[in-house]
């Protein structure tokens, strides 16, 4: 079953790598979606994906890189798109 999440990640997350760690993360879990830094300093990530990947990938991204800080995962449950052929960085 295909499943959509959304992620505010919030902690140190932008400066450290979170976004290229978190396109990698995706590409290991196969999802598909973006990620990319909010004016407020945290991280927000969409994936679509098998329930399983996703669940992996949010996992994944409560660790971050190593230098990061993830204080908190907001996950927000939302209705799968198929907008998305990959997972992209924006900017």
């Amino acid at each position: 079953m295909i499943v959509a999440r959304k992620f505010i990640i919030g902690g140190f997350v932008q400066g450290v790598g979170f976004r290229f760690f978190t396109q990698r993360a995706a590409a290991r879990h196969q999802v598909l979606g973006y990620v990319k830094n909010l004016p407020d300093g945290r991280v927000e990530a969409y994936a679509e994906g098998n329930e399983k990947a996703v669940a992996d990938f949010m996992h994944d991204l409560t660790a971050g890189p190593t230098y990061a800080k993830v204080d908190d995962v907001e996950e927000i449950v939302l209705e799968p798109s198929d907008l998305y052929t990959s997972f992209r960085v924006e900017r």
